[in-house]
């Protein structure tokens, strides 16, 4: 299903998207491997979390950067922040020093590190959410579906509020096919595929794509094969949104979507 989102609509999420009165800060680097294996781990597994400094316990949401699973660097949007979320913002591994089997499972600790300290960043460890573009997309996806990554952190991924992916791939991701020598336009669905995982009792998952025109890859394709399969499974909770005449670098008209679809999933229970 293709999504307009017109300059006027981007404006009014942004001046209705659950302003508070409340004054936050932002900590950063912070270590969330208990026990580093190395001193890259030690380097990389840091995040940054802007949170507020009073009042009632706030929804928290995990952001994934981007960069292909092998760069990039942690960040908190600008857009997300004083906006009633509690918000992290993700350093991990890359390859080709780790695998990616490593990569996903630093997400997972990133995930078990905010909720063992939600209560110091004044967050509610009942309303988390995973969000992040591309192959932080996938990261999400892919702690959301496989549910073996957060189990061996003590979680179940099912308690999960929303998982809301930016452009993230659906089937193996083209680094981990590199891994195994196959080239990236060689579509591949095994076990680091979300799509290798489809199940209906997974929490609400809504994905957000560029232009099927503009994308890179079969991007677009990808995730309204992830929401069929979704759907035929019997999840009730499954969109895909598609923005017109945005290529993979879609994160700006997404980001009011990703509050607004956030404060839907907190109204309905």
């Amino acid at each position: 299903m293709r999504t307009i989102l017109p300059l006027f609509l981007a404006l009014t999420l942004f001046f209705s998207a659950n302003a508070q009165d409340r004054t936050y800060k932002t900590e950063e680097n912070i270590q969330y491997v208990e026990k580093p294996a190395s001193d890259y781990q030690k380097t990389q597994c840091k995040l940054d979390v802007h949170y507020p400094t009073s009042g009632d316990s706030m929804p928290i949401v995990l952001w994934f950067h981007g960069g292909g699973l092998t760069g990039g660097q942690k960040e908190i949007p600008a857009f997300l922040k004083s906006k009633g979320f509690v918000v992290v913002g993700v350093g991990y591994r890359f390859s080709p020093k780790v695998k990616v089997e490593d990569i996903i499972q630093d997400a997972a600790k990133a995930v078990s590190y905010t909720l063992k300290n939600a209560q110091k960043y004044r967050g509610d460890k009942r309303k988390v959410f995973l969000s992040g573009h591309s192959a932080g997309g996938y990261l999400a996806l892919m702690l959301a579906l496989n549910k073996r990554y957060l189990q061996e952190e003590g979680i179940d991924a099912n308690t999960l509020k929303g998982i809301i992916p930016f452009s993230g791939q659906a089937v193996t991701h083209f680094t981990a096919r590199k891994e195994k020598g196959i080239e990236e336009k060689q579509p591949t669905i095994d076990e680091y595929a979300p799509l290798f995982w489809v199940r209906k009792d997974a929490p609400p998952i809504i994905l957000l794509t560029g232009d099927r025109e503009k994308e890179i890859l079969g991007r677009y394709e990808e995730n309204a094969y992830l929401k069929r399969m979704l759907g035929l499974v019997g999840h009730p909770d499954v969109k895909l949104m598609e923005f017109d005449g945005y290529g993979h670098d879609m994160v700006y008209p997404g980001l009011p979507v990703l509050i607004d679809e956030m404060n839907r999933l907190l109204k309905a229970n």
